[in-house]
């Protein structure tokens, strides 16, 4: 298993030099560079001003050069500078991207409670009035558009009801109150973005339960086990669940890798200050150190997510070797 995992390291470490390089050279590519910006921002600029800028900021070399560049500051912990935001690139990412991972793992983690049960029950009953409601309410999730069911989560629970706030993160001064109110506020602009996320990643995990669990009820091992006189909820949790766990295990560990781009629409809509927004916004604006730091922690998150979902394979099922 050492073996296996050493290898899986090394490809994991090729791959994100092959895909920091390719996004690289993508963005330099992209129209409007510093110089740019501040030619257009500035008429009176001169041409010697701006062979002064482009050499400062390493544009006139070429491309594999500032990549050796870039790749030697961040190794130095020095992640850059937004050009936008007027901060360090970690002062700005860090308190954004754990915003996204409170609302991802929140949404995930109920998207799980309600549904693997779902998924479970609707397996054991198939072609049941109950399977076609789960069924139902599944592929509505799917197949309903992020932006308006948080519009509809809005207008409901926000100007109408008013339970929660329409958008945001906090209100603005509670982060000098005492922690249980501060808690209690984050908590409650956490309720509507978490919903929406959580409605639309229970209908896939709903699917998957079920075709997974249908698959594990016909294998022979489950004959043997009802006639061994084992009791229902053993042979269903202990033997089916277990074994339908290998692609649900798969579709959790990537879900979490989909950090920035899962959370991006709900974060918009809902104005919540997190990572995928803030992605988004550098990209459009052209602020290339956000923009690749962004990436190479999406990178990183999906192959190492993947690492673990292989790993996992040999814990939830011993018929698996890495040898």
């Amino acid at each position: 298993m050492t073996a296996y995992i050493l290898r899986r390291i090394i490809q994991t470490l090729v791959v994100i030099v092959l895909l920091s390089y390719f996004s690289f050279y993508i963005m330099t590519l992209m129209p409007g560079d510093p110089v740019e910006l501040m030619i257009q921002s500035n008429p009176k600029i001169t041409s010697a001003d701006i062979t002064r800028l482009r050499e400062l900021y390493g544009l006139d070399q070429p491309v594999y050069k500032r990549y050796a560049t870039w790749v030697t500051t961040l190794s130095h912990g020095d992640l850059g500078y937004s050009r936008t935001y007027r901060i360090p690139v970690s002062d700005l990412i860090g308190p954004k991207l754990m915003n996204t991972f409170v609302l991802s793992m929140a949404s995930l983690l109920l998207s799980l409670i309600i549904a693997i049960p779902l998924g479970v029950f609707a397996a054991l009953r198939p072609g049941s009035k109950s399977e076609a409601i789960i069924n139902l309410f599944a592929f509505s999730g799917i197949s309903m558009p992020s932006f308006w069911l948080g519009l509809m989560l809005m207008i409901i629970f926000a100007q109408t009801l008013h339970w929660f706030p329409a958008g945001g993160t906090a209100t603005v001064g509670m982060d000098k109150a005492n922690i249980f109110a501060f808690t209690l506020d984050r908590l409650k602009y956490l309720v509507l973005p978490t919903v929406s996320l959580a409605y639309m990643e229970i209908g896939a995990f709903v699917r998957f339960t079920r075709s997974s669990m249908l698959e594990a009820l016909r294998n022979d091992y489950i004959r043997t086990a009802k006639a061994k006189g084992l009791s229902r909820a053993v042979v269903i949790w202990k033997h089916a669940f277990r074994n339908a766990l290998l692609p649900l295990v798969t579709m959790v560990t990537l879900g979490l890798s989909g950090v920035f781009s899962g959370a991006l629409i709900s974060e918009t809509v809902f104005a919540y200050q997190g990572a995928g927004k803030l992605v988004y916004d550098s990209i459009i604006a052209n602020d290339f150190n956000v923009a690749m730091v962004s990436f190479m922690i999406s990178v990183i998150m999906v192959l190492v997510m993947n690492l673990i979902a292989d790993l996992l394979y040999g814990v939830v099922d011993p018929r698996i070797s890495f040898k």
